[in-house]
């Protein structure tokens, strides 16, 4: 195979499709393992911001590679230098559509261009998290209708991406990757590159097991997210704090991992993953009632932390309508930027339908980016933290909000994450 050679002597240049949160850590390991990296992105700011050698992602800084970088990488636009790559790496969304479908239309998209371009022995491996049957199936009836065939002309492989951004204890290198080829020639591929900048890999029989072993993790994370959500609602009103309880339970050695209850699920994958599945068990006729269940109760959180609101004006004698509520915190976690699918958005979303007036404070996100979801509040900034409103809404443990004596406001404060201790009237947890 002359793939397999030129990866194993590092003369194949590599493709990157999507130069995110996924997209972007590959190039830098790529290239620091001695590969040439070109970068496809539709998005010319974060091109020209890359090839200025700026990263937009604040907990990816690219100076510790930049001489990698400036020799190896070729950030670009223009999709017809597929053609010149030899292993393309797709790292492109997966949304939910307004009906909570899979919505297909980057991943087809993408296909269909790299179709225009495919050529003999080149690598096409998925990370997008996806349905079981989206690359053997879906991606490649496309790519083969350039007459091609996939494991003979072409390799194709699915790897889910495991990224967890600002972990500080693992990264993409010391991440186990799972991998699957469509034949057994497109897993020796899709191994041999990987194998060259993660330090373990894990094969599986096919591309429809490593799709499936992706949406395992993240229905895992669901499902007891939202069992930790539900006993918050139960244990409120028998008036137990269930975050003194979790940290009791997870004194135990064995049979117990904790998790964290929140103000609702955020991030790319833990809100969306599980539908992809639900979705496409409907195909074999089989109902996912237990990950169903589990979504509606995340979904729902949003609607109890609300409440909590309301009681703590009730309880200050202030309606919510023309009330000012600072909202602390827009990342779905802590120390990060990335907003993506944020249950804060649709915390602010609810209130100022009630009529309240609310700001927002993250030290990450200074200005509110264009949404698709929540364009009305796109160009908004970030306000300083102060005791000039009626009420503040903690919805992200950040770090720089572990340090502030928030009852020195004098103001109700609805406290989501479990940062703010102590036994003042002014404090309530939701």
């Amino acid at each position: 195979m002359k793939l397999l050679n030129k990866i194993n002597n590092k003369f194949a240049c590599i493709g990157v499709i999507g130069l995110g949160y996924v997209g972007l850590p590959l190039v830098i390991e790529f290239c620091k393992a001695g590969y040439k990296v070109t970068g496809f992105d539709n998005d010319p700011k974060k091109v020209e911001l890359l090839r200025q050698g700026k990263s937009y992602i604040k907990h990816i800084d690219l100076s510790s590679v930049s001489q990698e970088l400036s020799a190896r990488f070729t950030p670009t636009s223009d999709f017809s230098l597929l053609a010149t790559v030899d292993c393309i790496i797709i790292c492109v969304p997966t949304p939910l559509n307004e009906n909570r479908e899979p919505d297909m239309t980057y991943v087809f998209n993408t296909a269909e261009t790299i179709a225009e371009n495919l050529r003999t022995d080149q690598l096409v491996i998925l990370e997008s998290t996806t349905y079981p049957g989206t690359t053997d199936e879906d991606m490649r009836r496309i790519l083969e209708k350039t007459g091609l065939k996939a494991g003979e002309d072409f390799y194709l492989a699915f790897s889910p991406e495991r990224e967890d951004p600002n972990n500080k204890n693992f990264s993409l290198k010391t991440t186990p990757k799972v991998v699957g080829g469509y034949t057994p020639k497109c897993l020796e591929a899709a191994l041999a590159l990987y194998d060259s900048i993660i330090i373990k890999t894990v094969p599986v029989s096919s591309t429809k097991a490593a799709e499936a072993t992706k949406l395992i993790e993240n229905i895992y994370r669901a499902v007891n997210i939202a069992l930790v959500n539900e006993l918050k609602l139960l244990f409120d009103k028998m008036g137990i704090d269930i975050w003194e309880t979790i940290e009791a339970a997870k004194t135990k050695p064995f049979g117990f991992q904790p998790f964290y209850p929140g103000p609702g699920l955020g991030g790319h994958c833990i809100p969306i993953d599980p539908f992809y599945l639900t979705w496409k068990a409907r195909e074999y006729g089989f109902s996912t009632r237990f990950v169903e269940l589990a979504g509606e109760i995340n979904t729902s959180m949003p609607d109890f932390v609300v409440t909590k609101v309301i009681k703590a004006l009730n309880d200050a004698r202030k309606p919510v309508k023309g009330s000012k509520i600072l909202l602390l915190g827009l990342a779905y976690k802590a120390n990060v930027d990335d907003d993506r699918e944020s249950p804060s958005y649709r915390l602010m979303e609810k209130l100022e339908e009630m009529g309240a007036d609310v700001s927002y404070n993250d030290p990450y996100i200074p200005v509110i980016k264009l949404t698709r979801k929540y364009s009305q509040f796109a160009g908004r900034h970030s306000v300083e933290i102060s005791s000039n409103y009626d009420l503040m809404l903690i919805a992200t443990p950040h770090d720089t909000y572990k340090d502030i004596d928030f009852f020195s406001f004098n103001i109700p404060i609805v406290d989501t994450r479990n940062i703010v201790h102590g036994g003042n009237r002014l404090l309530y947890k939701a």
